[in-house]
């Protein structure tokens, strides 16, 4: 594959469909081999490749940063972590797993609650949906949960006064990001992983049909 070919919108809705629950890449393998890119051309197609097979670490190195950053504002972490449940929210594969294991939990103690937090079912016409499927969470829509996440992440974050130790987190986490995505050298067992993870997303889109 030819990352230089994909698109930021590409790559940005890539990530937003992609499973998020694989585990983080080792770290002998994270910081093994960096090497200056030779063109422009070059440090693009790897700045891609990087971001979407390391996801997992960027995303456990920058909340790590957000906590060292929030060790003095125990309040700043609570908010943190509600906003970042809020920007998982907004990911299929993490809404549909929070809502199946919400639903099973909440199953155990109260079967009729359980069945009042399934998704509407999406009609059928000739075998395929007739419209695309929206997302919903126990029960609801998903906007529904990521506007009181964020109604509850501004009310912490202005609770707590911790916005400019936010910002200058956020800056910090996102800097190491892309300084590690442009010298961390692509490998094979990268390329040859993320061309796994792509017939298996064109398989099961074809399966649908």
């Amino acid at each position: 594959m030819d990352w230089g070919t994909v698109t930021t919108e590409d790559l940005i809705d890539a990530l937003r469909e992609v499973d998020w629950s694989s585990p983080p890449r080792p770290l002998n393998e994270f910081f093994s081999k960096f090497t200056v890119p030779r063109s422009s051309n070059k440090w693009n197609s790897r700045l891609k490749c990087n971001l979407y097979y390391y996801r997992t670490n960027y995303f456990l190195m920058i909340l790590f940063i957000l906590g060292l950053g929030f060790l003095r504002r125990p309040l700043t972490i609570v908010a943190a972590t509600s906003t970042a449940l809020t920007m998982a929210f907004l990911n299929d594969s993490f809404a549909g797993t929070f809502s199946e294991k919400a639903t099973r939990t909440v199953r155990q103690f109260s079967p009729h609650l359980a069945a009042k937090m399934r998704p509407p079912l999406t009609p059928v016409l000739r075998g395929r949906p007739s419209s695309k499927r929206a997302i919903y969470i126990c029960g609801r829509p998903r906007w529904a949960f990521v506007l009181a996440s964020t109604a509850v992440s501004f009310i912490l974050w202005f609770a707590s006064s911790g916005l400019l130790t936010l910002l200058w987190a956020i800056a910090f986490g996102l800097l190491a990001t892309i300084l590690h995505a442009s010298f961390r050298t692509p490998n094979l067992k990268a390329r040859l992983n993320t061309f796994r993870e792509e017939f298996r997303a064109v398989w099961r889109n074809y399966s649908e049909l």
